[in-house]
């Protein structure tokens, strides 16, 4: 198996997550680029806590805009 065939089955949950509001900002337009990452918590309801403390663990704050959370090429955590 190659190396990006594994990087394929073993993602970081954080790549679903930016795709999942990757797809939130091209798709159904709710929100923006522009947007504080806190509007997405109301998308994301319960799951938001999980999701907060993920991105607090990649110095991410509530108040950075989506555009910053969408550009991250990799999601390694050293």
């Amino acid at each position: 198996m190659t190396e990006a065939m594994a990087d394929l089955l073993v993602a970081h949950p954080m790549v679903k997550f930016q795709r999942q509001v990757g797809s939130l900002v091209k798709k159904s337009k709710m929100i923006k680029p522009s947007d504080p990452i806190w509007k997405i918590a109301f998308l994301f309801g319960d799951d938001w806590a999980y999701w907060k403390q993920e991105l607090e663990e990649f110095e991410f704050s509530t108040q950075d805009p989506i555009a910053d959370l969408l550009a991250v090429q990799s999601w390694e955590e050293d």
